[in-house]
């Protein structure tokens, strides 16, 4: 850990967006369909990991190949921005994205084969424990949580603990 810490410590403190994928990222997967619509499951540890980041400094959004009204509400629930539905091939979205940024001040996280021309872009990439074997092998970091288990829990803990971040929870400080 320590030749990857020294190695991506200065990529971890440029990051000025995290970006995600919906879909076995911030979910399971798992889409349950009802009569008029559809649902999702998100963890509220991963909820948590997201407004750590914010905390920090670090923005937070969305780049998805599905539209739904359940990722809308979560999105803007955890006042995520940018978010981008419906973009199957992402790089369009990520292309909008790099007006605004450069690509070492992102980060994404994905974790199947129509993530890996963003990973491949960003200045740092991770995955979560349940991606495609594909995806792991190009990461910088593969948590050791599924999507929509933690995963993004423990990707944030990791970036903000490789930016030496201390969190204040309750008054008191402490090292993640």
């Amino acid at each position: 850990m320590v030749a990857q810490k020294n190695k991506l410590e200065p990529a971890a403190r440029r990051i000025k967006l995290f970006l995600l994928d919906v879909d076995g990222v911030m979910t399971d997967g798992g889409i349950y369909l009802y009569r008029g619509g559809e649902a999702k499951k998100f963890n509220v540890h991963d909820g948590l990991g997201i407004s750590l980041l914010k905390r920090a400094g670090i923005s937070v959004g969305i780049i998805t190949g599905r539209v739904s009204e359940a990722v809308r509400k979560r999105a803007e629930e955890l006042k995520l921005d940018p978010v981008y539905q419906g973009y199957g091939d992402k790089l369009p979205a990520l292309e909008k994205i790099l007006k605004d940024y450069t690509a070492e001040e992102l980060a994404y996280t994905g974790d199947d084969l129509l993530d890996i021309p963003v990973l491949k872009r960003v200045g740092l990439s991770f995955a979560p424990a349940n991606a495609r074997p594909e995806v792991q092998k190009i990461v910088d970091y593969c948590s050791t949580s599924s999507g929509g288990a933690g995963a993004i829990r423990d990707i944030a803990d990791w970036l903000l603990k490789m930016r030496g971040v201390k969190q204040e929870i309750f008054g008191k400080y402490i090292d993640l």
